[in-house]
C-alpha cells in the first residue's frame, strides 16, 4: 500500500476552488472551515487554504516538446480512469495547458498525460501508464 500524501495549496477564491475540486474533479470533501477545505484527492489529502493576497509565479520547463508548468501536482491514474477523466474534462470545456496526449511514445516511460489549471492557476497533471512498471523506468 502506498501511503497517502498531504498537500496544501493557497487559493484566493475558496468557493470557486471548492466547486472545482468537488464537482469537476469529483473529490469528496472532508473537514472544512471558512478559510480551508480538505479533499480526498484520489486517496490523498489535498487542502485548499484561502489566501486572498496570494500571487503565484508562473514558470515552465521544456519537456519532450511541451512547455510544462512548474510547479504542478496530480495523480498517476489507471489507464481507464485517465481516459474517463480526460473525457469528463473535455465535456466540462476545460482549457488544457497540454491537451490529453501520449508522451514519450514508443520510448521508456511512455505515458498518457494532460495538464490543466484549477481556477487559481495551480497547475495539475494527471498521467497513466499501460504498464505501471514504467513509472520509474530509465
Amino acid at each position: 500500500m502506498i501511503q497517502p500524501f498531504h498537500f496544501a495549496i493557497p487559493v484566493q477564491n475558496l468557493k470557486l476552488c471548492r466547486d472545482f475540486y468537488g464537482h469537476i474533479l469529483n473529490c469528496k470533501e472532508g473537514r472544512s472551515t471558512n478559510s480551508w477545505v480538505d479533499f480526498d484527492f484520489f486517496g490523498h489529502q489535498l487542502v485548499i487554504h484561502q489566501k486572498e493576497d496570494f500571487k503565484p509565479q508562473r514558470i515552465s520547463n521544456p519537456v519532450d516538446g511541451y512547455d510544462v508548468p512548474v510547479p504542478h501536482f496530480g495523480v498517476v491514474l489507471t489507464w481507464e480512469d485517465w481516459h474517463t477523466l480526460a473525457n469528463n474534462l473535455k465535456e466540462s470545456n476545460t482549457t488544457f495547458i497540454i491537451a490529453p496526449c501520449i508522451r514519450f511514445q514508443g520510448e521508456v516511460g511512455e505515458q498518457a498525460t494532460m495538464f490543466f489549471n484549477d481556477p487559481e492557476k495551480n497547475a495539475l497533471e494527471f498521467k497513466a501508464f499501460k504498464d505501471i512498471g514504467q513509472l520509474f523506468a530509465k
